[in-house]
């Protein structure tokens, strides 16, 4: 039955930050040692205040899509041999295993991890990676120079193949394969994450990814396609973090950010910038019951795709995106195809920043069905309200309590009246799945500044 998106709000322990990661237990229900997993903070003679192990927590009920069936518990019944902390890229190799192997396990990162590193922690660099496969940037831009190369196919050749080798050898270093039932998770006050990397979560179920900093994930070796548009295309491959045909998967309070290496800082070649980012959390290939919260996105161009293609896996693709902020950030928050996808209690500051100037937040297509609710975008005077959301005339978005600078605005009117393709208004389904929903987008701004993003969690 076709829905216009004001799913009734459910009441949830996760309202602030405090509220989710803080439980009140009686002194007698401690002292019996009830609720493994906690660490107790202080006590008094009414009651005993305790911080949620991160390392054991799992997906609240009814907390997004993530919490459907079996719900997403990660690596919590890892038993201490599967329970590692790690501070190089050899040892998070070594801790995540073999991506078949399905033994719960708990990954601590401590610290910064470098991916862009060998073995014995030694620096790499792009060089290192081109070393003996014949191929360079020089070489590669004389050969597929649309002047003489043409545009109407592919590039291909001595020089593609010596590119696409030495990416293969940059993959092998940069992409950490995750395993079935596991959570990988910032170590707190260690500044944790990874640097030049991607989590790879592919045809796996159940994982957890919290309180990371995932930073400059660069691809050393662009592939141009003159196909791509009208003037085509460097294509990069890469994301921070993705997942393809995977299950049950709860990101929450990460980073994502392409400083220090910045597009502004990337060259142009062929009149197009050499694009050296993809995206930061991309949801594709079949993938399914995924909860997006409580993640900062910044400084980036192409943030988070679901579905790559318009065929990508009809009955698959559910998303929930609640209580992000989108912070500097170009387009793809997210651009939605196919699935059953809801986006609440987000937080959209759509002023440029460090040369990343938005051209859409949502973006519903390939009949999507998009519910948008109780979200806060903050505009510049010169923003048309109409660009804000995006759609190919066959995707929906339903939903209502959308604030921009704090007045509640019809976005799919203002973008319906603006352009051809019109977004169809309403979904065939209804948020059930919705713990945390806040009624009103008001104080989001003020609420999410300090409870998002990695380093907040203790």
């Amino acid at each position: 039955m076709a829905a216009t998106a004001s799913p009734a709000p459910v009441p949830s322990h996760r309202r602030s930050l405090r509220k989710r990661r803080t439980i009140v237990v009686t002194a007698a229900v401690a002292a019996a040692g009830v609720g493994a997993g906690f660490l107790v903070l202080n006590a008094n003679a009414a009651s005993t205040t305790a911080t949620v192990d991160l390392y054991h927590q799992t997906l609240a009920a009814k907390d997004g899509w993530a919490s459907s069936g079996t719900g997403t518990t990660g690596g919590t019944k890892a038993d201490a041999a599967h329970t590692f902390t790690v501070s190089t890229r050899a040892q998070l190799v070594k801790a995540l295993g073999s991506a078949s192997d399905t033994t719960p396990r708990i990954v601590k990162i401590k610290g910064t991890i470098d991916a862009n590193t060998d073995d014995s922690g030694k620096k790499l660099t792009c060089a290192d990676y081109s070393a003996g496969t014949g191929y360079s940037l020089a070489a590669y831009l004389k050969a597929f120079d649309p002047s003489t190369y043409g545009r109407s196919k592919l590039p291909s050749g001595t020089q593609e193949k010596a590119r696409a080798a030495a990416q293969v050898k940059q993959a092998k270093n940069i992409v950490f394969k995750v395993p079935a039932n596991t959570t990988v998770v910032g170590v707190p006050g260690t500044k944790a994450g990874i640097t030049g990397g991607m989590l790879q979560v592919q045809g796996v179920d159940n994982v957890i990814v919290r309180n990371l900093t995932f930073a400059a994930t660069q691809d050393c070796f662009p592939q141009w396609d003159p196909t791509d548009g009208d003037s085509g295309n460097w294509n990069s491959q890469y994301d921070a973090v993705t997942l393809r045909g995977a299950t049950h998967v709860w990101a929450d309070h990460n980073t994502f950010t392409d400083a220090p290496g910045l597009d502004t800082s990337d060259p142009t070649y062929y009149g197009r910038q050499y694009q050296i980012h993809d995206g930061d959390l991309d949801i594709t290939k079949g993938s399914d019951l995924v909860t997006v919260e409580r993640n900062q996105f910044t400084n980036h161009d192409k943030t988070m795709l679901i579905g790559s293609s318009d065929t990508d896996s009809v009955g698959k693709l559910r998303v929930s995106i609640h209580h992000n902020v989108w912070k500097g950030i170009v387009q793809r928050a997210p651009l939605a195809r196919i699935g059953q996808i809801h986006i609440y209690n987000n937080y959209y500051d759509t002023t440029a920043l460090n040369g990343y100037t938005l051209l859409y937040s949502v973006n519903s297509r390939a009949k999507a069905q998009v519910v948008v609710q109780n979200n806060y975008w903050k505009v510049s005077a010169s923003q048309k309200l109409g660009k804000l959301f995006s759609g190919d005339g066959t995707g929906s978005i339903a939903g209502g309590g959308n604030l921009v600078n704090g007045t509640a605005t019809d976005l799919v009117a203002a973008y319906n009246a603006a352009n051809s393709k019109k977004l169809k208004t309403t979904v065939n389904w209804t948020p059930t799945l919705t713990a945390g929903l806040e009624t009103s987008a008001k104080n989001l701004p003020t609420e999410l500044a300090t409870t998002t993003g990695a380093g907040v969690l203790n």
